[in-house]
């Protein structure tokens, strides 16, 4: 894979940290990373954004591009709409992913909330980005209650366009997760229809570079670079009589 598109089926769960940590183990592995991020909202000029915190997260050989940046946390074609700027659209995405793949092994797209979140007025979403750059889809979802419904309405909605789950990972793991997220453990493949591929513990934006790198591994399964192991995992925090989805 040269591009892979990271998408979530909500905002706030965890893509930014996810896209770090598959960054981090390209880069231990030797491989050469860029991280996209088309639309950047509710971050003023010249705060770091999303693309930043992956640099901070996986170190200074991850090369960043921002498309464009939008002031306010909305919808990025709100966020362009009210800024009076023009919007990102999937054909200029695709056009800087590929150039981006011309020159390193893993270029990681990261969207700004859900799947289907609107780019412009067209309704232009990150799929339709990702069908131009026919690339794989890593889904990132939340634990908890709710997450089995958008993860299975995020597939959908990627097969119905002819796109291919890579797979889903967690976003943010509790240290003491409920009943409903460790139950979802074994569901969620079935939501997917695509496999675990890993879970990010809560808390892990905030590790030093050093200790990001080191642990990454231990989130992400090895089809990310990792070592992690839903089976092993699934086993461990779910609850009894709960088997591992495939």
């Amino acid at each position: 894979m040269t591009v892979v598109v990271v998408s979530g089926t909500g905002t706030e769960i965890g893509k930014t940290v996810t896209t770090a940590a598959v960054a981090a183990l390209a880069l231990a592995s030797g491989r050469s990373v860029a991280m996209l991020k088309p639309a950047q909202t509710g971050v003023a000029p010249g705060e770091p954004g999303d693309a930043q915190e992956v640099k901070r997260l996986a170190g200074d050989a991850v090369t960043t591009l921002e498309l464009a940046r939008f002031p306010e946390p909305l919808a990025p074609n709100t966020a362009a709409r009210r800024a009076g700027m023009e919007p990102v659209r999937p054909y200029e995405v695709a056009t800087a992913a590929e150039k981006l793949a011309a020159e390193h092994d893993l270029v990681l797209v990261e969207g700004a909330g859900g799947l289907l979140v609107r780019y412009d007025d067209e309704g232009a979403t990150l799929a339709d980005a990702a069908r131009l750059l026919s690339a794989p889809v890593l889904v990132v979802a939340s634990a908890g209650l709710g997450t089995l419904n958008s993860t299975a309405l995020t597939a959908e909605a990627l097969r119905a366009r002819g796109l291919t789950p890579l797979g889903v990972t967690i976003g943010s793991w509790a240290t003491a997760p409920d009943l409903a997220s460790r139950c979802n453990l074994a569901d969620l493949p079935q939501s997917a229809g695509a496999p675990l591929l890993g879970a990010v513990p809560q808390g892990a934006g905030s590790l030093t570079r050093p200790d990001f790198r080191t642990q990454a591994a231990d989130w992400l399964a090895p089809q990310l670079g990792g070592r992690w192991d839903a089976g092993t995992f699934t086993g461990r925090e779910a609850p009894r009589g709960l088997g591992v989805a495939g």
